[in-house]
Parts: C-alpha cells; structure tokens; sequence
C-alpha cells in the first residue's frame, strides 16, 4: 500500500516536468517568422550639440555649466585671449569679471594664470568678454594634453569651470600667422 501511494506521489512531483512547463504557449506569435520593412532609411537623429565647432574667433570651444555659455580659447606663440560666449557659442556674453583662471599641472605641479578683462568694443562700462595674457609658457602648457588645463570663471555670481581640450593635430601643422 505504502509503494502505491509513493507512486502516485512520484507521479504527481515528476508529471509536470515530463509534459513539460515553460514551452511555447498554443495562442503565442511565433517571433521567429516576424519581418519588419521600413519605407525609407531610418530617421536622422539632431546633433546633442547644436553650436559650432570652433568659436567664431576659430578657436577651440570649452562648455561652461550645462552649456548655459561657452569660452573661446584663441591664442598665438606669446599670448592667450578666451571669450566668453552665449550658449549657442557665436555671440560674445560681456560679463563683469575682472579676470578668469586657467588652471593646470606641469611636471605634477599646479600652476595657476590669470587672465586680465580687456574690454571688446561694445562690451559696455564695467564689462568685458574678453580676456587676455601675454604668457608664452601658458601657451605652450595649452598645446600639453598633460597639463589638463581648466577655465574657471564667475559669470553672475555663478562660478563656472570647463576643460580646456587642444583639437587640432600638430603633425605638419605651421601655427606662424594664425591663431587658434
């Protein structure tokens, strides 16, 4: 009696797995023979980024906050000049800074430059966009990918900091009469 009901135990644990549970259900699509046509290529996605990539000065851009502005960086061999730009990074923001700061690391030491307001035409009493430093060293760490410098201006009481990222390629490159 005993082996007639461990029977039906055994049948009753074990039935299910051998019918099988988990498989395909009878009213489910097979997915396997779905096709889906599209009646043209797919759609094209807007660039995130919907400024240029260089600023109108055709210097290197650096987002400010959540690109609330931008800063032109443009220098030369002697000197450094950074505007400070609206958020779609062509017109220039006149702020009432009297100097912005880059800063960045050279042999493992930080170092810091200050860039001095000097006033753009039209940029209004007490208000500048442009900032300048006639510091060759500080052009040569801009060209450094190693010194990682950083802008970091107020700009209405907020404080803003960017990356400033060197974009072109020095290979076969003659930075004599341009700036950038």
């Amino acid at each position: 009696m005993i082996y007639k009901h461990l029977t039906a135990l055994l049948c009753f644990t074990f039935l299910p797995l051998a019918v099988g549970c988990g498989g395909p259900a009878a009213d489910a699509p097979d997915d396997s023979q779905t096709t889906i046509t599209m009646d043209g290529p797919p759609p094209e996605f807007d660039d995130v980024h919907d400024h240029p990539s260089e600023g109108p000065h055709h210097g290197t851009l650096v987002e400010l906050g959540s690109e609330e502005y931008h800063a032109e960086v443009v220098h030369d061999e002697q000197s450094v000049t950074i505007y400070i730009l609206d958020a779609s990074a062509t017109e220039p923001v006149a702020i009432d800074a009297a100097d912005l700061t880059i800063n960045l690391t050279h042999d493992g030491s930080p170092e810091q430059f200050k860039l001095v307001a000097d006033p753009d035409e039209g940029d209004g009493e007490g208000k500048s966009s442009r900032f300048t430093l006639a510091d060759a060293e500080l052009v040569k760490h801009l060209d450094d990918d190693a010194a990682a410098p950083t802008l970091t201006v107020t700009i209405a009481g907020t404080p803003y900091r960017g990356q400033i990222k060197h974009d072109h390629d020095h290979d076969g490159h003659d930075h004599a009469g341009h700036q950038h």
